[in-house]
């Protein structure tokens, strides 16, 4: 799927206009629901195909953050041969009561996925797991930026930051 393909069909499948609360709380006349498009093959595969283009030599292991990410880091590491890991956003009460699924080692360099970034507070909270754990996050790279302040965050934050989209790239204006 070329570029401008990926852009149409994911505006075509998750834009959505009206009144709407973001994560970050802000208000927002559209939105974009990861999920609609996450959830078509096509889409999800020509995302996985982009995502790791971002992975260089040095990088061992994909990480993607609950629940957006999921999907994205899966679809990365069938592109890409890599391992990955989900980062959990809190303990589960039962189990194993883990914060990060899948085997993160002391040590690992990590390709950080993410679906939408508006703030960056979610992702920059799952990197912050990834480097307690003795890991390094080599790069965030989102699907779509809302250049709402994300990058400055991560970037401000210590990680480096990268998007496959802008909000422009898709033709939106606030």
């Amino acid at each position: 799927m070329t570029r401008e393909e990926l852009i149409k069909r994911i505006k075509e499948t998750s834009y959505l206009e009206g009144d709407f609360t973001l994560r970050s709380g802000k208000k927002s006349k559209y939105y974009m629901d990861k999920y609609l498009f996450e959830t078509c093959p096509d889409i999800l595969k020509a995302l996985g195909e982009e995502f790791a283009k971002h992975v260089t030599d040095d990088v061992t292991l994909i990480a993607g953050a609950e629940l957006g990410g999921v999907a994205l880091a899966a679809a990365t590491a069938l592109q890409s041969g890599k391992n990955w890991i989900i980062v959990r956003n809190s303990k589960k009460g039962y189990g194993t009561s883990k914060m990060v699924e899948g085997i993160l080692k002391k040590g690992n360099v990590v390709l950080l996925v993410e679906d939408i970034a508006t703030t960056g507070g979610q992702v920059i909270e799952a990197a912050k797991i990834i480097t307690e754990a003795g890991a390094s996050v080599k790069e965030i790279v989102c699907t779509i930026d809302r250049k709402q302040g994300a990058r400055e965050n991560v970037t401000e934050a210590g990680y480096k930051f990268d998007s496959l989209l802008t909000k422009e790239d898709l033709g939106i204006k606030d």
